[in-house]
């Protein structure tokens, strides 16, 4: 029985061709969205902000406030020990204890420098003193500061000073500015009106020289901290908030709603913050770098968290008095704050292009 091959643009032949077609599209596809997603930010978020904060008591090498008095401002691991000669001028005479050949001895190889010629034959003698200051080591690997603690072990438990002060005031402004939002876009008239005015005297302020003002009135700590941040979020969530529920309002399902009976307090628990709760999510988000920047500032100003405390703001205060001499002291902490505020903006873009539907396929 004769068996016959398929020509080569048989339908073998263009079977395969499809498959092939179709599995190019799809690691293009899977590339693509490999390419958008933020691999990097959260890498950066993980090591220098969640992971920290989760388990700083574990990988920490020391505590927070340990002090090492014998080895401040330890460089870090990687800078080794360095030698600084130091010229100590001694004056000789002929008559002194050193003789006047070994004065012309040091004259003639440079080691000392003629004053006198004609009068009583002195002459500076130049002796170098070399000092040597200790590299770093691996017990601290980022060096250490002027009290002798550890910078790494500083920084990640001001990972989850910011972690914890960032989620509390986002969690306390937005709980506010969301509920205070959807009530002056469902009643309006009145209520929108002074809910809308007393927005917009807020966001006149300054937000740093508000927070300082409040700080200063109330005093420093974690809870004074929190509660002026929070304060200073709600409206931002208000005004956005607000926008969305208006236009969600003039739905055909929220008038469904009304004629099926369902009360005021239904329909924005169950229909209008269902739909505005993408929104929230990206400007919480967003939140966090601003939160970030501001618990820093404070804290750096003297109005936030307080010493000995392992804020990043704190640190940073630390040492920008050494900034010539311990760079690191300075260095790391703010480091550490631009990574974490750049990688929370990058992936609050992110999810608004992913959650926000006007922008999903653009």
């Amino acid at each position: 029985m004769a068996v016959q091959a398929n020509a080569p643009g048989g339908p073998i032949s263009d079977a395969a061709a499809g498959q092939s077609a179709e599995r190019r599209v799809s690691v293009s596809k899977v590339w693509e969205e490999l390419r958008r997603s933020p691999i990097i930010p959260l890498l950066i978020l993980i090591i220098f902000l969640i992971g920290p904060a989760i388990f700083a008591n574990v990988v920490a090498p020391h505590g927070p406030v340990d002090n090492h008095l014998d080895k401040a401002k330890l460089p870090p691991a990687w800078v080794g020990d360095q030698r600084m000669e130091q010229v100590i001028v001694q004056r000789a005479r002929a008559d002194s204890e050193v003789s006047i050949n070994n004065v012309k001895h040091l004259l003639a190889s440079g080691g000392a420098t003629l004053v006198d010629v004609d009068g009583n034959g002195e002459a500076n003698l130049g002796d170098s003193l070399v000092t040597v200051i200790p590299g770093g080591s691996m017990e601290f690997p980022l060096g250490t500061d002027k009290l002798g603690r550890g910078v790494l072990s500083r920084l990640l438990h001001g990972a989850r000073v910011s972690l914890m002060v960032s989620c509390l005031a986002i969690l306390l402004g937005g709980f506010l500015g969301t509920s205070l939002g959807m009530l002056a876009a469902f009643r309006g008239g009145l209520v929108d009106g002074i809910v809308m005015r007393i927005v917009d005297i807020k966001l006149a302020f300054p937000s740093i020289l508000l927070a300082l003002t409040l700080v200063a009135a109330v005093g420093s700590g974690y809870v004074t901290v929190i509660a002026v941040i929070a304060l200073l979020l709600w409206a931002r969530y208000a005004r956005v908030v607000r926008g969305d529920a208006l236009a969600i309002k003039q739905r055909d399902f929220i008038d469904r709603a009304r004629v099926a009976g369902a009360t005021n307090m239904r329909i924005m628990l169950k229909h209008i913050f269902p739909n505005v709760f993408n929104t929230v999510i990206v400007l919480a988000t967003l939140e966090v770098g601003h939160v970030i920047i501001l618990e820093a500032t404070l804290s750096y100003l003297g109005a936030g968290i307080q010493p000995p405390a392992p804020a990043w703001g704190v640190m940073a205060a630390d040492g920008r008095e050494l900034i010539t001499s311990a760079w690191w002291i300075f260095l790391f902490p703010c480091l550490a704050i631009v990574l974490t505020v750049l990688s929370m903006n990058l992936l609050g873009d992110w999810l608004r292009d992913r959650l926000d539907p006007r922008l999903r396929n653009v």
